[in-house]
């Protein structure tokens, strides 16, 4: 919505537009941006270090990877208060010091408070512009360029889809390149305003953000107030390159119910573009709706923070010491860097695999940026530990039915470059990939190909078998660029009898199952469903359907994908092809169903937003847990009754086996209804028999005795005798030939 206002400026407010006006040859600035773009995230802040600020602004707060000289504290940015400029931007701080003696007045009708510039600062977290807690109708904006670069796109970190020039374009962009333009945030209550985080525009395509604005607070949206150093307006400096997010932390808050950012310089060769976050803290107010409306209160006492390696593995060891007899911690292997990579294994017999249980687990942070997901792991065992211990007879069943395994950190590496700049500061990529550059969750070999191959030439099952398709040679090579982690990770699968999975990433709100690669190629996105489509997509639509928002319908698109019209759920070559995923892996080479849960529009919320996303996803990690128990098990025997290893398991009408675990014992998840299973051996004969799966919990028995082939016999006898004919004793050879002599008279 376009809304100018120009009749209704103030001689004040046209007095701060002609200086504005005056720093327009910020914008024509003579430095190669471009190339600036093109630098890596390291290069960049080299460069930043040299160069003078857009504008002259005392202890300017930018992205702490600018100033490598000064300790930033981790994590939460409630944190890091007083981020100040490196020592190489002598003028900056010359500046700071002269205005000391300088107060900065907030406007009574602003706020009543009064402070000195350099001041501790205090800070709020987010409003919510990234985590969609601020809606679309709060974003206004005086012109937009088109509808898909409106203000309701001016979220911070908000993407934009491949095809731009359509609705879902990556930022707020001005309908004109002038002084005149804001953006604007309706709190819709009082609001102690702190700061402000902007990056610029999402594109492939284009290079287009703000290097320098203003800032307005007003009470009715008709009289603004510029904040101010002294008598001068205050002009923050904003951002150098489009992805970087760059924070600016106001001198003093101020408080009221809206507010504005106004470019004043901008990329020279781009246009008027911003995504946004506003720093903010509601002011108390019972009597107000929309706060009542939107709050989530979480009754659950656990540690809702962010947590380093170290304090991971520190709460790690309080859960297992406050439940020693259901929980175990070991580590499957370690990162690029050297750090463990711990699991905690919840279980009646921690460290035991008993027949007949079945084994899950939940994976996290193989983006290392992606931090929700570690978060609610380590929530997840905190809340089964507590509610063990207090007789919960939910959490009791599911931890003595089932060896539960919780890893939070794949990535520990690339988690601690995320958390070491904090939340809303890492951006979107920084500490997504390991240390040596490779994307985990998509670093598994494509055993797609070699499936679909065999199955064209028809060698299936008569060369190959349909199920744990094999892994090639040249992957395992040591040369081969496959990540320690990924390594690790495939050794785990391979170790455990896992039978369902589920792997916890962030950005969006959708749950997604194989395949996620195309089988067509050149295809960027099609269907491409497994023979078990009908399971995955119960399994998806299980955590979707229980998840506070995925399948909440006036639920606003994180980016540019409406799952929410589709259960929550998609197939993953449907959304975008992938080869090596970890789901496609696991699902061909192990008995395990793998599935990604996408928890979450932001990737590292604030800390202030932690009881509300565990709320949100309480219900449905526990509900996915429970569905490993649904389908069939059993186990297969011998005559004697031992429990035969390897073993194939098939069921009628689905062109994909699973095999049974060391102890003869099997899991094969199934919809509700009547199979026909056939259970086969090398060296046994096969037997079949009607399975049928209810719709209540709890997965149905069925056994399978089988007895060994004539042939198998005749082939374990000449395994005996070492392959040498049987020598019989004299006097029985000598009866058989004195037999024979008859018979021939």
């Amino acid at each position: 919505m376009t809304r100018q206002r120009l009749s209704l400026l103030t001689p004040l407010a046209l007095l701060g537009l002609l200086v504005g006006l005056a720093d327009l040859s910020h914008a024509s600035e003579d430095e190669d941006y471009y190339m600036q773009e093109l630098l890596t995230r390291d290069q960049y802040n080299q460069v930043q270090m040299l160069e003078k600020p857009v504008a002259s602004i005392p202890d300017r707060h930018e992205h702490p990877s600018q100033n490598p000289g000064k300790k930033v504290a981790k994590g939460s940015r409630q944190t890091d208060k007083t981020t100040d400029d490196t020592k190489s931007v002598k003028t900056a701080n010359k500046k700071a010091e002269k205005n000391k003696k300088s107060p900065l007045k907030t406007p009574n009708s602003i706020s009543e408070g009064e402070g000195h510039y350099n001041a501790i600062k205090e800070e709020c977290p987010p409003m919510g512009l990234e985590t969609l807690k601020i809606d679309d109708f709060q974003l206004h904006a005086s012109t937009t360029k088109r509808y898909g670069l409106g203000a309701h796109r001016g979220r911070l970190n908000i993407q934009a889809g491949l095809y731009e020039d359509d609705l879902y374009d990556g930022a707020w962009c001005a309908g004109r390149d002038d002084p005149l333009q804001w953006f604007e945030v309706d709190a819709r209550r009082l609001t102690k305003f702190t700061g402000v985080i902007t990056q610029g525009r999402s594109s492939l395509w284009s290079s287009d953000w703000v290097t320098s604005y203003k800032v307005m607070v007003s009470n009715d949206s008709h009289t603004w107030i510029t904040l101010k150093n002294g008598s001068e307006d205050l002009i923050f400096s904003g951002n150098r390159e489009k992805e970087i997010p760059v924070r600016n932390i106001f001198p003093v808050p101020v408080i009221g119910r809206y507010i504005r950012v106004n470019p004043r310089s901008w990329f020279n060769s781009g246009n008027i573009c911003m995504r946004v976050e506003i720093l903010g803290c509601p002011m108390p107010d019972p009597n107000n709706y929309y706060h009542r409306r939107n709050e989530v209160i979480t009754t659950d006492n656990l540690d809702f923070r962010h947590h380093s390696y170290k304090e991971m593995r520190q709460l790690m060891k309080v859960v297992n010491e406050m439940c020693p007899n259901i929980t175990r911690i070991y580590n499957i292997g370690k990162s690029h860097s050297g750090l463990k990579l711990y699991a905690i294994e919840i279980s009646d017999n921690p460290g035991e695999h008993e027949a007949g249980e079945p084994e899950f687990r939940y994976t996290a942070g193989a983006h290392g940026n992606e931090v929700l997901g570690r978060e609610l792991l380590l929530l997840l065992m905190q809340f089964m530990c507590q509610e063990y211990l207090s007789g919960n007879p939910r959490i009791r069943h599911l931890v003595e039915e089932t060896r539960i395994h919780l890893l939070p950190s794949v990535n520990p590496d690339g988690y601690d470059k995320a958390f070491e700049v904090g939340s809303e500061l890492s951006g979107w990529s920084l500490g997504r990939w390991s240390n040596d550059g490779i994307d985990i969750h998509h670093n598994f070999p494509d055993l797609n190909s070699i499936l679909w191959e065999a199955e064209v030439k028809k060698w299936i099952p008569r060369k190959m078998f349909n199920h744990h398709v094999p892994i090639p040679e040249w992957y395992l090579s040591k040369n081969a660029s496959v990540a320690v982690e990924t390594r690790a990770l495939i050794a785990w699968m391979e170790k455990m009898p896992f039978v369902l999975g589920g792997n916890l990433q962030g950005g969006e709100l959708v749950v997604t199952f194989p395949y996620d690669k195309t089988r067509t190629q050149g295809v960027s996105r099609e269907p491409t469903p497994t023979p078990d489509d009908h399971v995955f997509r119960w399994l998806a639509f299980s955590y979707a359907s229980t998840h506070r928002l995925m399948t909440d319908a006036s639920q606003r698109v994180c980016h540019t994908e409406a799952f929410a019209k589709e259960d929550g759920t998609i197939n993953g070559a449907s959304w975008h092809t992938a080869a090596g995923s970890m789901n496609d892996f696991s699902y061909l080479h192990t008995n395990c169903f793998e599935l990604s849960m996408y928890v979450g529009c932001d990737k590292f919320p604030h800390e202030s937003e932690l009881p509300e996303e565990w709320e949100n996803n309480r219900e449905s990690l526990l509900v996915f847990m429970e569905q490993v128990h649904r389908g069939i098990r059993g186990v297969v025997r011998d005559l004697q009754g031992r429990g035969i290893a390897n073993a194939i398991i098939s069921v009628e009408g689905i062109s994909h086996d699973i095999r049974t675990a060391a102890d003869g014992d099997y899991w094969r998840l199934l919809n509700p209804g009547e199979y026909r299973v056939t259970a086969r051996a090398e060296g046994y004969s096969f037997a079949s028999k009607k399975c049928e799966v209810g719709y209540e919990m709890g997965a149905t028995r069925c056994d399978f005795i089988i007895g060994r082939t004539n042939l198998s016999r005749i082939k374990e006898i000449m395994e005996k005798f070492n392959k040498q004919p049987i020598k019989l004793p004299v006097r029985q050879l000598q009866a058989r030939r004195s037999r024979a002599r008859r018979l021939g008279t």
